[in-house]
This record gives structure tokens, sequence and C-alpha cells, in this order.
């Protein structure tokens, strides 16, 4: 088949049409899906010329539209940890970086952007298109916002998302091998482990694993979810004070409700380098509530000790011992 463009056909456009027509004839490997997913990331344009080809292609395929329209089921993730011979639905997909929904591989490129806050540090970064970034204590994000996909990598941490409406660029947030996706709302990601928190406040937003393509999950305003690669870890919905509590860190601060002693400690260790240690493992699942400053871990210590009747120990140069 010979793919028509109008004109005089760029040196890209001849590129696009042998990688085409490389995939449709069944000799497309790996080693070809990753030097083309190398290619497209040089320059912004280039997706969107192959997704333009792409679709042309198919349209000029008679056995390959009547396949199309009788397809119901949405295409299979493309992960290149476990490649398969690409079809051109699946081509389209990637071209398009999350046209469709379930797990997308992607690459940040070299035009991505560092940031990073120290342990303490909360950051609020508006970002070129309109979206606002906050970052919560010792997190590292990178960050690319290309023409047709906005690519969030979470490394470390945690960050709440202010999204910008723009239907023509999804929003993606990459942790591990987990993503979330958006066009325009605000919700939260956060490491935790080799698991990932989502909570969101305002919108809807797309969760989805590379290993498992079943795993995709739609979150609400008022919504919790933990993700991990392959199993859906804890789930909550409609639960606009738990999400809004959760964030109170957003202001500087910590939430406690019903928190056991032990988890709390650790929420206050992610803002202080002096840490919480609780030396008396019967105490642990003690709860507490109250709201505190989160550069305020002696403060809460003391209020440990006047609620249980504990000691406190501070002799050792940056801990406070919890006895």
């Amino acid at each position: 088949m010979t793919l028509l463009t109008s004109g005089a056909r760029s040196s890209d456009e001849d590129f696009i049409a042998q990688q085409i027509a490389r995939m449709d004839s069944g000799a497309w490997t790996a080693a070809d899906e990753a030097m083309l997913q190398t290619w497209l990331d040089e320059v912004p344009t280039r997706r969107g010329l192959l997704l333009r080809m792409e679709a042309q292609w198919v349209a000029l395929d008679p056995a390959s539209a009547e396949a199309d329209s009788t397809v119901e089921e949405p295409a299979a993730p493309v992960a290149i940890s476990s490649f398969s011979r690409w079809t051109r639905r699946g081509l389209m997909g990637a071209a398009a970086a999350s046209v469709v929904g379930g797990y997308l591989a992607f690459r940040l490129g070299d035009g991505a952007t560092n940031f990073e806050t120290r342990v303490g540090e909360i950051r609020r970064l508006p970002l070129a298109d309109g979206s606002v970034m906050t970052m919560n204590s010792a997190s590292q994000i990178k960050v690319n916002l290309a023409q047709d996909v906005r690519q969030i990598a979470l490394l470390q941490g945690e960050a709440w998302f202010e999204v910008a409406k723009d239907a023509k660029r999804p929003f993606i947030v990459q942790v591990g091998d987990v993503q979330v996706r958006a066009v325009g709302t605000a919700f939260s990601v956060r490491t935790r482990g080799t698991a990932v928190e989502v909570l969101v406040t305002e919108g809807v937003v797309e969760t989805s694993a590379r290993h498992d393509s079943k795993l995709q999950l739609t979150l609400k305003g008022g919504d919790r979810a933990i993700v991990g690669a392959s199993a859906l870890v804890d789930f909550e919905t409609g639960q606009s004070t738990n999400v809004d509590r959760a964030l109170a860190w957003r202001s500087g601060m910590i939430d406690l409700n019903g928190t056991p002693l032990s988890s709390a400690a650790e929420e206050f260790n992610r803002y202080n380098q002096r840490q919480i240690v609780i030396a008396d493992p019967a105490i642990a699942a003690e709860q507490f509530d109250g709201l505190f400053r989160v550069n305020d871990p002696d403060g809460f210590a003391e209020a440990v000790k006047a609620s249980l009747g504990v000691s406190i120990n501070t002799t050792e140069p940056g801990i406070i011992r919890i006895e």
C-alpha cells in the first residue's frame, strides 16, 4: 500500500512511512519500537505527524477499517517490558501518548525540568501550561510539558497538582509502574514504598498499572486509592474530609484523626531532621487526634507525654525518643 501525503514529503514523513510499512508487514520488533520512541522524543512535532500519517494509513486499508469497526474493547496497554507486535491501533495510541486508556510507557527526554524540595520544605510552583504543582517535603519531580502530552515523573515524595484544562494534552503523572492521568482536575500523588497513594480533591483522574491491564481505576473528588504495580491495596470513596485532612501539609500542618502513634511519628519524621523514635512498641498503636505544625515534633511529643504519661528523652542528638 502507498501512503499518500499532500505536496513534497519531508524526511520525517519518509521515515515514518518506512516505519509504518515495517510495522504493518509483521516485522516490527522491540528494538524497532525503542528506536522509534527515541526518534519521536527528539522533536515534539513528530508524534503529531506520526498520528496523522498512521490515521491515513488505516483509512486507506479497508481490511483494517473493517476490523477496527468491530473492536469494542480498548486497545491493550503498551508497555516496553512486555513487548508484542504493535497493531495499528496500538501504534496510534503510543504516538498520542495516552489518547486511549491504560498504562503507556513514556520517556521524559532531555527537555525535562528537575524540581526538588529539601526535608521540611514545601514549594508551590506554577507550570508553563497554567497548572500549579505543590511539592511536599523531600520530593523529587521531573516535568516535561510537550505539545501533545504533559508528562510528570514523581521520583520521590509527594505533590499536589492543580491541572489546567487542556483536552488535547493529557496530564500524566508517572510513579514507578503506576500512572495517574487527568485533563483538568486537582489531585495528589505520593510514593509509599512500592505503592502509590492518589487523593482526588476535584474532578476525575484515571490510574493504571504497567503489569496489570485490568487494574484501571476512575477516581473522583473525595476518593483515595493506594495502588501497587499489580494490585489495588486500599480504596475509599466519597471521603472529602479525609482527603482534606491528609492534604493538610499544603498549609504546613499535620491533621491527626484517630492516627496510630507510629504513623503520626512517621509523618513528623518526613518534615524534620530530628526524628521521633517510639522506644516502647506497646504504645505504637495508641491513637491520637490533633492539629500540629509540621515543624513542631517537640510539641507533638509533649502532647503524647501528657496523654499517655510516658517520658521524653532528647539526650541523643537528632532524636526525640518517646519511652
